[in-house]
């Protein structure tokens, strides 16, 4: 026995099969799924339309990869009728071009001045059978003679050799007489170093060279 006083919930009926005190168990709400599944084909049904049909009526934004791959398709198509014009305008521009040329160019070496520049009358060549009178203006003795040696040793013809007997002399000079002889004048001057040349007709000898003080 217990020694709790006896209370409500001790009345418990004498055919009942409970023992205790018991709550009518309540069903779980459950959770209507059709609204939630009806919503998600709806949106879905909504995103293949826009993805199908949408570009094709012009919808598509600027940046999609739709339009992107629209162009991407349509470009391959437009080049070749693009180039087309520039091929063919090149092709018809090549033959054109070179036979132009070619008789331009013919004509340019037609009337080139090649043949112009050579010269109507050749220069004297070097003529060392031509005598040269070689002359000492200086006093050192003896180098009318040394110079003559250098002059004969070089091919030359000689001719007379002394000392010169005209206005005294400031520097080595070569005298020749004419245009023809300026050749044999050059060349004289090269072998013995001196610059100093004069066309005189004042001599009988060809080419006169006149030893001048200084010389070397």
């Amino acid at each position: 026995m217990t020694k709790y006083a006896r209370d409500e919930f001790d009345r418990v009926p004498e055919t009942s099969s409970r023992q205790g005190v018991h709550r009518v168990a309540s069903d779980a709400p459950r959770r209507r799924l059709a609204p939630i599944l009806a919503v998600g084909v709806l949106a879905l049904a909504i995103g293949v339309v826009a993805f199908l049909f949408l570009p094709k009526l012009g919808f598509a934004p600027s940046g999609s990869p739709l339009l992107a791959a629209g162009s991407a398709l349509e470009s391959p198509s437009a080049s070749p009728s693009a180039e087309t014009p520039e091929s063919t305008a090149s092709q018809s521009a090549e033959p054109s071009a070179e036979p132009s040329a070619t008789p331009a160019a013919t004509e340019a070496l037609a009337n080139s001045g090649t043949p112009s520049t050579a010269p109507d009358e050749e220069a004297p060549a070097v003529d060392k059978s031509q005598p040269v009178a070689v002359y000492n203006g200086t006093t050192t003795a003896g180098l009318a003679g040394r110079v003559s040696s250098t002059v004969s040793a070089d091919g030359w013809t000689l001719g007379p050799v002394g000392n010169w007997g005209g206005m005294p002399q400031q520097s080595s000079v070569i005298y020749y007489s004419g245009a023809e002889q300026k050749a044999n004048a050059e060349a004289l001057g090269e072998l013995l170093n001196i610059t100093a040349l004069v066309d005189s007709a004042d001599f009988q000898q060809p080419v006169v060279v006149v030893l001048g003080p200084g010389f070397q």
